[in-house]
């Protein structure tokens, strides 16, 4: 059985490029995230795992759709191999079932890796540059014209810090931390 696995990094990329590659491919099934590969703790990177059998093969479009790093990539690819299964990376030609795919495996790893460091590199520079230039100022803070009425009923005993948190859609640390720096 062909199982896809498609990732884009945000709930606003688009993943109809790597969705008309599986069906172009003809995947059984397809599973999708969309956040950041970071993590390998992926809700559906973690049931297509759950789900593979031997003699599946798991189809990617692009091993930085896997994996960020060298070694969650390695490791996913070790998971899979454990369970018979096949992984193969239409962009940069892998196919794990022979010696020169898992060469290629590692080596692409590695260099996906260092791509991925260079950008992180690069966006550093950015905004520091642009702080330099004042130009940068930081992520504006999300307003909540009605937080010192809340914060006030709290402040009063009328409602609990965890309801004052709810209302305002806060995490606690944001939440003491401007209420600290009310007046």
């Amino acid at each position: 059985m062909k199982i896809g696995y498609v990732r884009v990094s945000t709930q606003e990329q688009n993943t109809i490029r790597q969705e008309a590659l599986m069906e172009s491919l003809g995947v059984d099934e397809v599973y999708i995230d969309r956040m950041s590969g970071k993590s390998t703790d992926r809700p559906e990177l973690k049931k297509l795992m759950e789900y593979v059998r031997r003699g599946d093969t798991v189809i990617v479009e692009s091993i930085s759709r896997f994996a960020r790093n060298t070694r969650d990539l390695l490791e996913l690819v070790e998971r899979l191999a454990a369970k018979g299964v096949e992984f193969v990376s239409k962009k940069e030609a892998i196919d794990t079932t022979t010696p020169s795919g898992k060469f290629m495996l590692t080596i692409f790893g590695a260099v996906a890796e260092l791509e991925r460091e260079y950008i992180l590199q690069r966006q550093q520079e950015g905004i520091a540059i642009a702080k330099a230039n004042g130009v940068y100022k930081g992520r504006k803070p999300i307003e909540r014209p009605e937080f010192p009425q809340v914060a006030e009923l709290w402040r009063e005993g009328k409602i609990t810090a965890v309801e004052a948190m709810r209302r305002l859609d806060m995490k606690p640390r944001t939440f003491y931390r401007r209420v600290k720096a009310l007046p």
